[in-house]
């Protein structure tokens, strides 16, 4: 980061890229802080170059100098709750909990209880970074609500600041369990970039201008009769990506009612069938490899049991 200096409330930017716009700039300066997050600093005119506010698309000259203040923390207005959590680990700096099937990750519209942040909240008390704004605290990355598996969450802001490093240079090892429709003939990787759908702002798809990098590697376990059961390994992590990437080389996950058939074959199956199985990061004070392991949910052995070969 080139920061020049650093105060308990600025930050202070001094070698920029003459083109680029500045919301761009700064979240690849300041990897901890979403791109959300830095353009709503953006608007609330929490951001100046040259001693004066800028829009979200301003982009920047030669001899700019950035200055970033950073509102004090607001107050958390999210209660904590006693919901049970399946941890796989816990020390001091970080904890990975293996996620269920329905539970939203953090409070949004329609969901501002019974997530993962609540649960974590009562769990940790205070003990949980901030960096990821008022709603997400502790929360590095996520997964869908109908996503199962493993999820590492930070106790405080260092290792919140090494685990989104590692996670923009792609270096953390995640790997997914997925039942897909259709019999897929070899393993692959799909290289193709996501954004935002263009007319369903709840999807994401396919987009070669807008869409940023994502890389999903696959490998098959098993074929059944109308169903492969693989595993996906990412190299980036993009919203939806797994669901996105086999849904365009027709191989849409079972369940997934958004990217794949509108008609679930199996009774009470709960969306898609996938479940972040294997997640592998240096620890952030030791810096030692760890990898950590969620066992399959019982409805997804159930589903591997009776489909027909």
């Amino acid at each position: 980061m080139n920061v020049k200096e650093t105060e308990s409330e600025f930050l202070y930017f001094t070698e920029v890229n003459p083109g680029l716009r500045i919301d761009k700039y700064l979240s690849e300066q300041m990897t901890s802080y979403s791109r959300s997050h830095i353009q709503k600093l953006l608007k609330d005119q929490c951001v100046q170059v040259n001693n004066l506010p800028v829009k979200v698309n301003y982009k920047l000259r030669t001899g700019d100098h950035i200055k970033v203040c950073l509102p004090e923390p607001e107050t958390l207005n999210v209660e904590p709750e006693n919901i049970p959590l399946d941890i796989l680990y816990e020390d001091q700096d970080l904890l990975v909990v293996n996620k269920p099937k329905g539970m939203v990750v953090h409070p949004a519209a329609g969901h501002y209880s019974g997530t993962l942040v609540n649960a974590l909240m009562y769990h940790c008390k205070d003990q949980l970074s901030g960096i990821n704004g008022i709603l997400r605290p502790g929360i590095v990355h996520r997964i869908d609500m109908d996503t199962t598996g493993t999820l590492v969450v930070c106790k405080n802001d260092i290792s919140h600041q090494s685990l989104a490093e590692q996670l923009k240079e792609h270096s953390i090892t995640r790997r997914y369990r997925a039942i897909v429709h259709g019999r897929l003939k070899e393993d692959g990787t799909v290289n193709a970039p996501i954004g935002r759908h263009p007319t369903d702002r709840k999807k994401m798809s396919i987009h070669a201008k807008n869409g940023k990098p994502a890389i999903t590697h696959y490998r098959i376990l098993k074929q059944y009769k109308e169903y492969t059961y693989i595993e996906c390994q990412l190299e980036t992590g993009r919203t939806h990506q797994i669901r996105v990437h086999m849904a365009s080389i027709g191989h849409p996950l079972l369940g997934d009612q958004i990217y794949g058939p509108s008609k679930v074959p199996y009774k009470n199956l709960q969306g898609q069938t996938l479940h972040a199985m294997i997640l592998g990061f240096l620890h952030p004070t030791t810096q030692k490899y760890m990898e950590f392991e969620a066992p399959l949910p019982e409805y997804f052995q159930h589903l591997l049991d009776v489909l027909p070969e």
